[in-house]
């Protein structure tokens, strides 16, 4: 089973990447949603719908959005 390391590195398994076409070298994006990370192989389009089921409150302004990430941030 694939660890983090002490660097917070990880390394995916060969099976995965050749199911996606996943080679060295090429980019990602990843995303954090209900406790999961989802890594997304960067090609055009490639994460479209991922974070569909992600649901906004609208009370809430981009601006305290940014801030509460922050703050999260710095509290590790």
């Amino acid at each position: 089973m694939p660890r983090v390391s002490a660097k917070r590195q990880i390394s995916l398994p060969v099976d995965q990447c050749r199911e996606v076409g996943v080679g060295p070298g090429d980019g990602y994006r990843s995303y954090v949603a209900d406790g999961r990370i989802t890594i997304v192989r960067k090609t055009a389009g490639a994460a479209r719908g991922t974070l569909r089921h992600v649901v906004g409150d609208p009370d809430v302004s981009d601006e305290r959005s940014l801030q509460d990430g922050l703050d999260e941030s710095t509290s590790w």
